[in-house]
């Protein structure tokens, strides 16, 4: 059975909440994990830093990350956890095919 699709965290709260759970860190970007209390949808969101880039270089990096999550790593999600992907510049020059692939296996939490 399929998951429902991942809806956003949209609130500063709900991404500090986040940061109290696992961390998993790639060459491409960090995933913070937390298990909700709940089997609700997946929730998920993105934060590119300041020193990461200006406005329009970040906001590259949120649409790519963001397609990424939407095309391939929404099914590999776990009911009832929020994600909090933190980007890096890495994710700017790294091939499509191999941002999906890191972006899965930090959601499902494998390293390999």
């Amino acid at each position: 059975m399929k998951n429902r699709p991942p809806e956003r965290l949209r609130k500063r709260a709900e991404f500090l909440a986040v940061r109290a759970g696992e961390k998993r860190r790639g060459r491409l970007f960090l995933v913070e994990a937390l298990r909700r209390d709940d089997e609700g949808a997946p929730r998920f969101g993105v934060t590119v830093t300041k020193k990461v880039g200006n406005a329009a270089v970040r906001n590259r990096i949120r649409r790519r990350l963001k397609e990424a999550m939407r095309v391939h790593a929404a099914d590999d999600m776990a009911a009832g956890s929020d994600y909090v992907i933190v980007a890096r510049r890495d994710v700017l020059a790294a091939p499509f095919s191999t941002l999906k692939a890191e972006l899965a296996r930090r959601i499902r939490g494998t390293d390999r």
